[in-house]
């Protein structure tokens, strides 16, 4: 009799657990979340130092401005409002009622702490923002830039300056922000896994959780959309796009962005320290070839930095182009081809490029490069590297690299001329340490009103094409493929910063 009751009792169990496994597995059904697929590798969270902006882009943080992608206008999002009377002293009227992911609330003191601990541990941060002193009362946070500054709210759009709870100190795996979503958890290098949180001060998401995953290689971020293990791509594969239009309910988008593919230079090195041999660099580039072959068209062939449509890219002076042009420009510097070898003094000219996978089109356009230098008898010695920023910041041990950039992300060119050609710049690589060309950027810094700043961008684009601080390949369009039988309300961006959002949903 025990026997029987034991086996009941067995039986019964069995059945519980199947019900309960089975109702499990179908609230886990049920639940609304998406996987995006990336396509830089974050190994790191840290909102204010990583420069892979994963926290802003997968809606863990939020900065105090916000750009809109369609005006190129700045809008109130953790800021409510800012104003100066003089460009110097700065009052931030804080948006009431946010907190953090933890609870705490986001007032003045918290942003005021937020900001001075990306300031000490993000040199270019603390460059950028340029602030002397913070005061915080409430709501209001008070800020005192070193000098009249009209331009600091744009500075405030940058995801290093997203704003977090610094007394929750796991920055690097696990950030407390203020967005839609909180970290789940983390496995560096490969996703961040999140879920909704529900006292978001702009109404809950849609997604109940959110997958934001890392994939460098651009064909398998095409399959892994193909087979649904991915709902959204973000730069697919150029060579599948046919391939996955042809998918049912499968939709690409091609995008203009305000991003340029440049040839940066390190003008700390001997052979490009001579304007003739980066003018031969310039001319060796087949802007046409690239544009049709490597990235199918989807892209505008760039003469300088900024895309044409803006106010304050100018019309550029013809250039030399094509092998026999650059021939030339390296005979002015003193090389000569001799027994198929360019070389001076006896000295065969060799260059080492850098290029990264992360951005797939990248190394192609190196090894395209590669090809039309060795037709002069030039030597190119291309070295992968994983994190960009971080190699050229740390070693002079490179000639050229195939580099990709956000020129104008908040529709002004004061960022990307900050960055790249001032000395004190977070993207200057090139070492550029020209006191004409600081001294133009240092007067477009203080400089208010579109119309005046457009007319000295222009010439500070100019100044930089005439000597040839890097070059400039091609405008990349931002490609994006998802499941449009699935995923509702997304947005591709121009500026890429904001990705998943609280409006984000699943059918």
């Amino acid at each position: 009799m025990k026997n029987v009751f034991g086996l009941l009792f067995i039986a019964a169990t069995l059945f519980l657990t199947a019900c309960t496994s089975g109702a499990a597995n179908q609230q886990e059904e049920d639940r609304k979340e998406l996987n995006l697929l990336f396509n830089f590798a974050a190994r790191s969270l840290d909102p204010n130092v990583d420069s892979s902006y994963v926290p802003l882009r997968a809606g863990i943080t939020e900065t105090l401005v916000h750009l809109n992608d369609d005006s190129l206008t700045l809008e109130p999002w953790l800021a409510e409002s800012w104003h100066s009377d003089n460009g110097q002293d700065w009052k931030i009227q804080l948006r009431e009622g946010v907190t953090f992911q933890n609870g705490n609330p986001m007032d003045a003191e918290a942003v005021k702490a937020s900001l001075e601990r990306a300031m000490k541990d993000n040199v270019a941060i603390e460059n950028a923002l340029r602030i002397e002193s913070m005061e915080a009362d409430g709501q209001l946070l008070k800020v005192k830039t070193t000098m009249p500054f009209p331009e600091f709210p744009s500075e405030l759009v940058h995801p290093n300056t997203s704003i977090i709870d610094i007394t929750e100190t796991d920055y690097i795996n696990r950030p407390i922000g203020t967005g839609p979503f909180a970290v789940e958890s983390f496995t560096p290098g490969t996703a961040v896994d999140l879920v909704r949180y529900d006292g978001y001060w702009d109404g809950a998401a849609k997604l109940e959780a959110a997958r934001f995953s890392f994939n460098e290689d651009a064909n398998a971020r095409s399959l892994a959309l193909e087979s649904g293990d991915a709902d959204i791509s973000f730069r697919p594969e150029v060579e599948s796009l046919e391939n996955l239009e042809s998918v049912p309910g499968l939709k690409v988008e091609s995008t203009s962005t305000f991003r340029v593919h440049q040839m940066t230079m390190n003008l700390q090195r001997e052979s490009m320290k001579d304007i003739n041999v980066r003018k031969a660099v310039d001319a060796l580039i087949n802007r046409d070839l690239i544009a049709d072959t490597i990235l199918k068209g989807h892209a505008e062939v760039a003469e300088g930095p900024f895309p044409s449509t803006f106010s304050f890219a100018p019309d550029y002076p013809e250039k030399q182009t094509g092998p026999e042009a650059a021939k030339k420009l390296l005979a002015q510097a003193g090389y000569e081809e001799k027994d198929g070898v360019m070389q001076k003094d006896g000295e065969p000219l060799v260059w080492t490029m850098l290029t990264y996978s992360a951005r797939a089109d990248l190394p192609l356009i190196a090894q395209v490069f590669q090809s039309d230098a060795k037709q002069l008898g030039i030597t190119v010695d291309i070295q992968q590297i994983e994190v960009p920023e971080e190699y050229m910041a740390a070693n002079r041990d490179w000639d050229l690299t195939t580099y990709s950039n956000l020129t104008a992300p908040r529709g002004d060119a004061g960022y990307y001329l900050n960055a790249t050609y001032h000395p004190q710049g977070a993207l200057n690589f090139s070492g550029a340490a020209d006191d004409q060309l600081t001294a133009l950027i240092d007067e477009l810094n203080l400089t208010v009103g579109e119309e005046a700043r457009s007319v000295i961008a222009e010439k500070i684009a100019l100044y930089v094409d005439d000597n040839v601080y890097n070059s400039f390949i091609l405008h990349p369009n931002t490609l994006v493929a998802y499941n449009a039988d699935k995923v509702e309300n997304w947005v591709t961006t121009r500026s890429e910063y904001y990705m998943l959002t609280n409006t984000l949903d699943v059918k």
